[in-house]
């Protein structure tokens, strides 16, 4: 615009791309008031006005009050610390609504009641205090404090960031509702009874690699080659895995043996064991664990299979 022209309240709506109806509402409240008014009392409005407009327009849009942004255009605030203390803002509404977002995407995705959803989103407006007091109460419940499960205590540790990407939020939300689960908890201690029922006092393994890791060695090919759990085929798998599980508790391998081992079997092939340690490897952002619970589940079956069968020892 040439700075000795003067524009009419149309044309400058025109040129700035706001309504007349805006501009006409902003020289009301003198926030960019008008260079004169002709002859007959329509406002004129110099290049100056429209640069201050486009200047308004901006800081409206990016969320500025005109009372805030009234005392910028005059020199009394310093846009730099209105702008800082406004980004501030937007990070916690961010974060807001980062929350609402995981919560309302695992609701759609997995069906839950409102009683979970509830859970859920209390869940995920917890402070960082909170969150770590959720954990070590979990990991207390579960674990317990002695030393020989110190190691599993740190590799079962979520550690949420303070500003994580929805993935990883959308974890932590998941896994903290999880984790309030009592019978999730119960079950989650049984497995860690019967894990250290099979080391040593010290807390050392008796056999390696554990139970879990067998299982997968043992099954996981008939699993991935479709062989079912009552077939022939399975027969060695089963008894490697059964020959495994009788070193380990110093047994025999006998029925009462196998009946022990498929306890074991079907505690440890919960799904949530599984969904459980992926949330952990999402929030954690570690590489995402093979899945469990298809060879546990495909080894409690084929040892349920065999039972009538099984040595009497």
């Amino acid at each position: 615009m040439d700075g000795d022209t003067l524009y009419s309240i149309g044309e400058l709506a025109r040129r700035t791309g706001l309504t007349v109806k805006a501009i006409r509402f902003y020289s009301d409240r003198g926030i960019v008031a008008p260079t004169n008014r002709s002859p007959a009392g329509h406002r004129r409005y110099d290049a100056g006005a429209a640069a201050r407009l486009d200047l308004v327009r901006t800081l409206r849009d990016l969320g500025l009050g005109l009372a805030t942004i009234r005392r910028i255009l005059d020199r009394e605030l310093s846009l730099a610390e209105v702008a800082a203390t406004h980004a501030e803002a937007l990070a916690v509404q961010i974060q807001a609504l980062r929350l609402r977002h995981a919560v309302l995407s695992a609701v759609a995705e997995r069906g839950l009641t409102a009683e979970e959803t509830d859970l859920m989103h209390r869940s995920a407006q917890l402070s960082a205090g909170e969150r770590r007091r959720l954990v070590d109460d979990f990991l207390d419940a579960v674990l317990g404090a002695g030393p020989a499960l110190a190691a599993a205590r740190r590799s079962m540790t979520p550690e949420p960031p303070d500003d994580p990407d929805p993935r990883r939020l959308r974890a932590w939300t998941e896994w903290a509702e999880l984790a309030l689960d009592s019978g999730f908890r119960a079950r989650m201690r049984r497995m860690t009874e019967d894990h250290l029922a099979e080391h040593a006092p010290d807390g050392t393994p008796r056999l390696r690699p554990d139970l879990a890791a067998t299982v997968r060695q043992e099954a996981g090919p008939a699993v991935a080659a479709g062989v079912e759990p009552a077939a022939r085929q399975a027969d060695p798998a089963v008894a490697a895995v059964a020959a495994y599980y009788a070193g380990l508790v110093g047994r025999p391998d006998d029925a009462a043996l196998r009946r022990r081992l498929l306890r074991r079997l079907d505690g440890m092939g919960d799904p949530r064991r599984d969904r459980h340690f992926r949330l952990l490897a999402e929030i954690n952002d570690w590489p995402a664990p093979e899945p469990l619970a298809p060879a546990l589940n495909w080894s409690a079956a084929a040892v349920r299979a065999r039972l009538d069968r099984t040595p009497a020892g």
